[in-house]
């Protein structure tokens, strides 16, 4: 990876790092800090893996996790446990297994290493939630949950089944049991997340989005229709899994609004392309909310985007690659790179030559996926993508994480 020199940095910008954890931070500092962000996903994490003893991928991905020590991680596919799913457990709450990750991290996995403490935050998710409606125009609205098999014996998920792929299918987002493929944040114990801001869009209508992009197929008259009769279309909810923005108290008052979602891939769908449109308007949502737009509207019913001259960064599995891949008009370079609210795009890269990979690519099936987008009004100081495998065993996924070092300036009050 890329050396940084915090000591060094942190005494040329005068600025507190929150970049070690060992460091004993005041919570009334003033001037500007350093955060290290990133994002991960940890490819299908389950309850099973988490429940009792953590699986060797769990602890293989937590070892990564303790080498790069960000401040702030979002991961992608961590199951929210709820009912319905595999291993849930009646007698506690939905979403625990954010808190299991966290108590994992939380102690050394291997020697020499230090754990992390973190707060953590989720939220349910569209994933794997029947919609009573058949989405996919199979003939059938399937809204019986399907068997989970036993996974592998390194706690990985085993492939889909038939019935696993129709019943995702006509799930809100695509998903073989109710809170697959969730999300769960984790913050740095000395941050705080500002809960009476945080803004959720699980439940956003598709159709609210101004010149989207929702299918259309040709009926046997040869007119253009929409794709979803309009009983399902204007219910249809654009996140496959949600959007969150959610607020982060830095040690100087400042406000970082962590933009956390997993668009669908633009792939597993039909002419209609009705999984690539998606995947395009997931990702222009933020270009939209960043940029204020009017027709925003949270789970709270609360209108509106993200206010003018707030500090902000964009992490998570965005499923499209700028230069390569299936997506559909091109939404992370058109969109985002080319937002007038972001910085000089970071491009992560790692020194770390896998044979077939570009320097840049985040995933083992050749694409640029993961991204920390930060604002102008962020400093980057550094970046990288993590291909170093853990210390045994194979990498945990078919993801490498993506980290960005950042500066969150201090001004004379706390910005929403």
């Amino acid at each position: 990876m890329k050396s940084l020199h915090l000591a060094s940095i942190g005494l040329a910008l005068g600025l507190l790092s929150l970049l070690s954890p060992r460091e004993a931070i005041a919570q009334d500092a003033k001037g500007p800090v350093a955060v290290r962000v990133a994002t991960f996903n940890i490819e299908d994490l389950r309850t099973a893996e988490l429940i009792d003893e953590p699986s060797d991928r769990v602890l293989h991905a937590a070892e990564i996790i303790q080498r790069i020590r960000p401040n702030i991680i979002l991961i992608n596919e961590v199951a929210y446990d709820m009912p319905g799913g595999p291993d849930y457990d009646p007698s506690g709450e939905p979403g625990a297994n954010a808190d299991r990750l966290a108590r994992v991290l939380a102690e050394p996995v291997r020697d020499g290493l230090e754990g992390m403490r973190y707060r953590s935050w989720t939220a349910a998710p569209n994933t794997g939630r029947a919609s009573g409606y058949d989405l996919d125009r199979s003939g059938e609205a399937v809204t019986e949950i399907p068997t989970q098999p036993t996974p592998n014996a390194d706690g990985s998920p085993v492939s889909q089944t038939s019935d696993d792929r129709a019943y995702g299918a006509d799930a809100w987002g695509f998903g073989t049991f109710p809170g697959q493929y969730g999300m769960t944040l984790l913050i740095d114990e000395r941050l705080e997340i500002d809960e009476a801001f945080i803004r959720t869009f699980r439940l956003f209508p598709w159709s609210f989005m101004p010149n989207n992009l929702m299918p259309t197929i040709t009926n046997e008259a040869g007119e253009t229709v929409a794709y979803y009769p309009d009983e399902v279309g204007n219910q249809f909810r654009l996140s496959s899994k949600s959007h969150w923005d959610i607020p982060v108290r830095m040690p100087n008052g400042e406000r970082l609004h962590v933009l956390c979602s997993h668009p669908t891939p633009p792939a597993f769908d039909g002419d209609e392309k009705r999984n690539a449109r998606r995947n395009h308007d997931e990702i222009r949502f933020w270009a939209d909310y960043i940029d204020n737009a009017s027709y925003v509207v949270d789970d709270k019913r609360r209108p509106g985007g993200l206010p003018p001259g707030s500090h902000f960064v964009i992490v998570g599995d965005l499923n499209a690659d700028p230069d390569e891949g299936t997506s559909v008009n091109d939404p992370i370079g058109r969109l985002l790179l080319n937002s007038r609210h972001l910085a000089a795009d970071p491009r992560p890269t790692s020194n770390i030559d896998v044979p077939g990979l570009d320097p840049d690519d985040t995933s083992g099936f050749r694409l640029r996926v993961d991204y920390v987008l930060p604002s102008k009004t962020l400093r980057v100081l550094n970046s990288g993508v993590w291909r170093t495998p853990p210390s045994s065993g194979d990498f945990p996924s078919d993801h490498f994480p993506v980290w960005v070092d950042l500066v969150v300036p201090a001004s004379s009050m706390g910005r929403r």
